[in-house]
């Protein structure tokens, strides 16, 4: 079978296809034939090894020091069920399922999942293409919105980088959460935003937020836009702050916040989990989310969709189209 084989920290060119192994599902496993992958934030920088402010080290810890540990990354997935493993009912071959796999591999033509991991039968209605651009920005719009902030209707929430792959999804999970939007995007992608839910859309290369006199119960930072003073000026005293990149300084300020008061800092990762995805599951059948995508690209060209998510102004998710493998690549 292909694979994106990443095995070097390194620019978009370091990633190559590759024939390798197919791998076998084994007790509790499904083998998934991948039609659709996505490169998102979390695969560039894992490639790359750039780690968000001080995480370097951390990075590295967790993705491999010298080179990196999982040699084939992506984690968004659609596709259909290839092969049971022994003891698995839930699922029939020839199933769409789409997902996220925490384990990586799914820059590849087959991923093994099991059954109670982020799998979820893909809505009918809806592409593999469309399917697979929802689980990463939702999951984490999830988790931090509703999970971590326990965002309320009527509450003012702001989302900086409200255009990309995290924020796309977070202004749609907030809508039906009933909260009141304020999206800072450029211009270009008011209109798209406004399509979504926003309330209000501010264009950041024209208005510092900081100095809008706008106040909010709940900042959502996609992509590393404010520091801890920048969002203290945005929030209510009661606020939180949802930092998706951080440093050592919002490790302090959430340690001092618990003990002095004032807003809130809310620090950690989204993990997707079979809970999760059968939510993003279930918002997609009630009409709730829309899928939003930036770009497509053939597994070919996996090495281009990885230069355009590293422009940070893509507007949704990057969808990477696998087409069936050749009959070699399918014995493989």
């Amino acid at each position: 079978m292909r694979a994106s084989i990443s095995d070097r920290y390194g620019p978009a060119e370091s990633v190559t296809l590759t024939n390798t192994a197919k791998p076998r599902p084994k007790d509790g496993e499904v083998l998934v034939k991948v039609t659709a992958t996505t490169v998102n934030a979390a695969d560039w920088r894992m490639r790359s090894a750039q780690f968000p402010k001080g995480m370097w080290l951390m990075g590295r810890l967790m993705s491999g020091v010298f080179r990196p540990r999982r040699k084939v990354l992506g984690s968004e997935f659609a596709g259909f069920i290839e092969a049971l493993g022994p003891g698995v009912d839930a699922y029939r071959v020839g199933d769409r399922v789409f997902g996220m796999s925490e384990d990586r591999g799914a820059h590849a033509d087959y991923l093994v999942m099991p059954v109670d991991g982020a799998l979820a039968p893909t809505p009918p209605e809806m592409s593999d293409e469309d399917a697979v651009s929802l689980p990463f920005g939702t999951v984490c719009a999830l988790v931090f919105l509703h999970d971590h902030a326990g965002l309320r209707p009527r509450q003012r929430l702001l989302i900086t980088g409200a255009s990309g792959g995290v924020g796309a999804f977070a202004v749609q999970v907030a809508r039906h959460l009933g909260a009141e939007i304020t999206a800072l995007a450029s211009e270009a992608n008011h209109v798209t935003l406004q399509s979504l839910g926003a309330d209000l859309t501010i264009d950041y290369n024209k208005t510092d937020i900081t100095k809008s006199g706008l106040e909010f119960d709940v900042v959502l930072d996609t992509v590393g836009m404010l520091g801890v003073a920048e969002a203290k000026r945005l929030l209510v005293r009661n606020g939180v702050f949802l930092p998706l990149e951080f440093g050592v300084p919002e490790m302090i300020h959430a340690l001092t916040a618990k003990l002095f008061g004032g807003p809130k800092i809310v620090l950690g990762v989204s993990v997707a989990t079979k809970t999760l995805i059968n939510r993003v599951a279930a918002l997609a059948r009630q009409g709730v989310l829309r899928p939003v995508i930036d770009s497509r690209y053939p597994f070919e060209d996996i090495a281009e969709a990885y230069r355009r998510a590293e422009t940070r102004h893509k507007t949704g998710s990057i969808v990477v189209v696998l087409s069936p493998p050749r009959l070699s690549d399918r014995a493989a």
